[in-house]
């Protein structure tokens, strides 16, 4: 666990995004401009650093664009307990396959070793050509809506347009690792033994949950969603998917199309459906205003529409699929949202982010969709 991790000198006044509203001192030292020339020198194609020109908000690892001698990278930084070279070359074949398809995504180097990654001390490490596209939500927290509907409409169109590339791709789903949207336990025959095992092979989030009734919890969000979801979710074709389709994981063309899909860290296999509802879940609801007072309006269900509107010009969408989507919608957050847990509690000593991740995630969000404000923007979707 890396209660304190070692620092390195920072850009003055960098931060990152919380687990709410408020921009936070970064957990992950920005990356410096020797570190960048040190892992560069392993990637013959990279040339020599001139400069950094920006470092990333995001808060579960560091990253920042690099500009050299050969042009603009992406270099990329993750604690070995987050991500591992290994780790990372599961997402990366994914990435080649999408590529391979026509589709666009990040240009992946390789290391003089032919790796897709390397690892230096607890660190491992992945460096990009910077992707085409501009990056218009580059600073806007996750959670946040699309500035419109033509940009909703516009990431239903690439998103289904990803799941066709991705057809074929038939790697086993990915090892044991934090942050990875895996769908291992909503499909499960018994969907509580899955939670339990989940939480037994992770000494950490069992000790976060010891005092909790957890296994209660969970036992009332399946049964509200119906005794039938997991059955209903296990018959849908297996497909390596995105699984955090949200505005700022794309790069967008000046006429409003999406140019570019990046961050493939939590690609996996799931299934098209749940990467679907991942991504209603991700853009048509202000999570961050909930419980603010005003959760009757948090919804955006015009923007949902627009999105599914969109995949289905390349991807027909029929009853049995929107019928899938909005059940499945209530817990599709829940298996990552548990890897937060497991994060927060196995990787840095965060428990209030721990708590967050469980309560105001995992079980408020559950919650929201099967109370009224929720079974209004269910029914919303399903009878468009």
């Amino acid at each position: 666990m890396v209660a304190n991790p070692a620092r390195v000198p920072e850009p003055e006044d960098h931060r990152v995004h919380g687990m709410g509203t408020e921009w936070e001192a970064p957990t992950w030292p920005a990356i410096t401009p020797d570190e960048a020339a040190a892992v560069l020198a392993r990637f013959p194609a990279a040339g020599a650093v001139t400069g950094l020109h920006w470092h990333s908000p995001r808060p579960f690892s560091a990253a920042t664009l690099v500009q050299t001698t050969r042009g603009a990278f992406l270099l990329k930084r993750h604690h070995h307990q987050v991500r591992t070279r290994e780790g990372l070359s599961e997402e990366h074949a994914f990435i080649a396959h999408l590529a391979a398809s026509g589709l666009s995504v990040p240009d992946v180097l390789r290391a003089a070793d032919g790796a897709s990654a390397v690892a230096i001390g607890d660190w491992s490490y992945e460096l990009h050509r910077q992707s085409p596209g501009a990056d218009l939500y580059r600073d806007r927290l996750s959670w946040t809506p699309f500035v419109s509907r033509e940009h909703a409409h516009a990431a239903g169109v690439a998103l289904a347009e990803l799941h066709v590339a991705a057809r074929g791709f038939d790697a086993p789903a990915r090892r044991q690792q934090p942050l990875v949207a895996s769908f291992g336990i909503v499909p499960a025959t018994d969907p509580i033994a899955a939670v339990s095992a989940y939480v037994a092979a992770r000494p950490a989030v069992r000790a976060f949950l010891a005092g909790r009734p957890w296994q209660a919890a969970c036992a009332r969000l399946f049964d509200q969603a119906g005794a039938d979801l997991p059955a209903l979710m296990a018959q849908q074709p297996p497909l390596w998917t995105h699984n955090d389709w949200h505005p700022s994981n794309l790069l967008w063309s000046k006429d409003g199309t999406v140019r570019t899909a990046i961050d493939f860290g939590l690609a996996d296999r799931t299934t098209a459906v749940h990467d679907i509802a991942t991504a209603i879940e991700r853009t048509a609801i202000r999570w961050l205003d909930l419980g603010q007072g005003n959760d009757d309006t948090i919804a955006d269900p015009a923007s949902a529409l627009a999105l599914l509107d969109g995949y289905a010009t390349i991807v027909p969408l029929g009853r049995a699929d929107i019928d899938a989507i909005v059940r499945l919608l209530p817990l599709v957050h829940l298996e990552f949202a548990l890897s937060e847990v497991d994060y927060f509690t196995a990787v840095v000593a965060d428990p209030a982010s721990a708590a967050m991740a469980w309560d105001g995630y995992l079980i408020a969000h559950a919650d929201w969709f099967f109370a009224p404000p929720g079974r209004r923007f269910l029914r919303g979707i399903e009878r468009a």
